[in-house]
């Protein structure tokens, strides 16, 4: 026991004393030490997040457990010991790149794709989100139109649908062309009521509607195109409608509906009003604000 504390004790004097020791001959010493630390724990996050709900998870929690035995077989001076674990170590790291090779790749691939950059909070702008959404939109509605599959498809804007979204199945998931045609499939479990797009995502489905009940409002009208109407009268949201008798295309907005609507009418007139000044000044407002704090931070280092 005594060995082992007098080598705990030369470790702490010559390594962590001397360390910081030189914080003091070098100030920029500990400002690069401190950016050093962020780094590898922001690595460590994002790998943490990234396979959490893999196997390499449990494979990092091995590892960790290896390194913990091999260190502390040092410094109890098991020295046996010490050298079988730092040889399966040694080859492990072999052994592991053969074994997770399709994981490594699929990583290596990822480093000029957009799914690297949304890792490090790089994500696409509001605009571009926005457009890419009602493209998949469009197409969603022009092959459910194809097929005369009856959807409604309302698109929240300023004001927000927390309460017609509580009256339906959440769902909470990105936006494709494929997964709105399969949720109005008929006599499938979700195709009755109408989608909810909400901050670039499909919020839930199967949700209630308010329907209009106007008397200036065509008889031939269904269900879905009355639901619409009713919605777009009651928020400012824009609803899309897709008619299972026509297979033709409508589009409500402050309560006025915009029936037989073309793949290109429809596109152009989602991103008039779902395009807004104010959406492009609030990201403007939100790059000022990550600026400012870079900024603010890069004085405080200085």
């Amino acid at each position: 026991m005594e060995s082992i504390k007098l080598d705990l004790t030369q470790f702490y004097e010559q390594n962590i004393l001397q360390y910081i020791s030189t914080f003091k001959e070098h100030p920029i010493n500990l400002l690069m030490t401190i950016i050093d630390v962020l780094i590898v724990i922001f690595l460590i996050v994002t790998a943490f997040r990234s396979f959490r709900h893999t196997r390499v998870s449990q494979l990092a929690k091995g590892i960790l457990i290896l390194i913990v035995i091999t260190w502390l077989s040092g410094v109890l001076h098991l020295y046996i010991f010490n050298t079988i674990m730092t040889a399966i170590m040694n080859w492990g790291v072999l052994a592991l790149m053969v074994i997770f090779q399709p994981e490594l790749r699929r990583g290596l691939e990822q480093l000029g794709t957009n799914k690297f950059s949304k890792i490090f909070g790089m994500d696409k702008s509001i605009e571009i989100k926005t457009k890419e959404n009602i493209y998949r939109i469009v197409i969603a509605a022009t092959e459910l139109a194809k097929t005369r599959t009856g959807a409604l498809i309302v698109i929240e804007r300023d004001i927000k649908l927390n309460d017609i979204i509580d009256t339906g199945i959440v769902m909470d998931s990105e936006i494709s062309p494929q997964l709105l045609v399969n949720i109005f499939v008929p006599r499938t479990p979700l195709h009755d009521g109408a989608v909810i797009i909400s901050n670039n995502r499909i919020a839930a489905a199967s949700c209630m509607l308010p329907l209009a009940d106007d008397k200036d409002i065509a008889r031939e009208l269904g269900t879905r195109h009355r639901a619409a109407i009713g919605i777009s009268k009651e928020t400012d949201c824009v609803a899309v409608v897709v008619s299972e008798e026509t297979g033709k295309i409508s589009i409500a907005k402050e309560g006025t509906l915009i029936a037989d609507v073309k793949e290109e009418t429809l596109k152009k007139i989602l991103i008039k009003y779902l395009i807004t000044i104010k959406d492009i000044e609030q990201e403007k407002k939100e790059k000022v604000k990550r600026f400012k704090k870079l900024y603010q931070k890069d004085e405080e280092e200085k």
